[in-house]
């Protein structure tokens, strides 16, 4: 069994990364953070795709400061990037198969030509989904039949935030999988169409700082809007208003 803590009202993960394994049964795995956290507030299928995860992991320093000031627990921050490369190495120890659906060809490209040098022994399948809010019923039905045709034991979804959460949290009965996780902005990441910060950033807890101001009209709502709402949750959490 894993470890749980509640986290201002969400049953976040506090384990070690590397218990979690690829099982038999279907486990969806999401992340949360500040941005995602005060989004689901306004979005309830979002909120219902995070609070039904089976794992449900801390991938931001806000996650893990309220653990500390709500709960006086430490955590450790688990990004999503470290969920990828933590299963990858399962998978390529175990010869397993894993398929990516999200991003663009060309990132999917980058993702398989670096797969076939670090991790040779996945078996891998790759989509690139139509760039649009809502899939059209028919393209969910090809998109759910090319996975459920290869029959991965990893599927990685990677459309971004909530999109990919409440598209997997809709489907999931579907999906013929053992493990989905939602991994947005790790498939650029890995495929090095975007670099991630490096880790002397994400030491200090300051990843998002390098990723602000290289991309400051995606992500200035993310953290002038939607950390100072986190923040006045945390602290009504604390003091027991909510």
């Amino acid at each position: 069994m894993h470890k749980y803590t509640q986290v201002m009202n969400y049953n976040i993960f506090t384990d070690d990364l590397e218990k979690l394994t690829v099982t038999d049964s279907k486990q969806i795995i999401n992340t949360i953070n500040p941005h995602s956290y005060v989004t689901a507030k306004m979005d309830f299928l979002f909120e219902n795709a995070l609070r039904k995860s089976d794992i449900l992991l801390p991938d931001g320093s806000g996650i893990v400061m309220a653990a500390k000031i709500i709960n006086r627990i430490t955590i450790t921050k688990i990004a999503g990037a470290d969920l990828h490369e933590h299963l990858l190495r399962i998978l390529n120890a175990e010869g397993k198969k894993c398929f990516y659906m999200g991003a663009s060809q060309k990132t999917l490209d980058l993702i398989r030509k670096r797969l076939s040098h670090e991790y040779p022994n996945i078996v891998t399948q790759f989509y690139s989904p139509p760039f649009k809010p809502e899939f059209t019923d028919a393209e969910n039905d090809l998109i759910i039949d090319l996975i459920n045709r290869f029959e991965p034991d990893v599927l990685f979804v990677g459309m971004t935030a909530p999109k990919q959460e409440k598209w997997l949290y809709t489907h999931k009965d579907r999906l013929h999988i053992k493990t989905a996780c939602s991994i947005g902005a790790v498939f650029d990441f890995f495929a090095g169409t975007v670099q991630r910060p490096s880790q002397f950033w994400i030491n200090l807890h300051l990843e998002w700082l390098p990723r602000l101001i290289k991309e400051p009209k995606r992500l200035w709502k993310r953290n002038f809007v939607s950390t100072p709402l986190f923040l006045i949750d945390l602290i009504q959490y604390k003091i027991g208003i909510k």
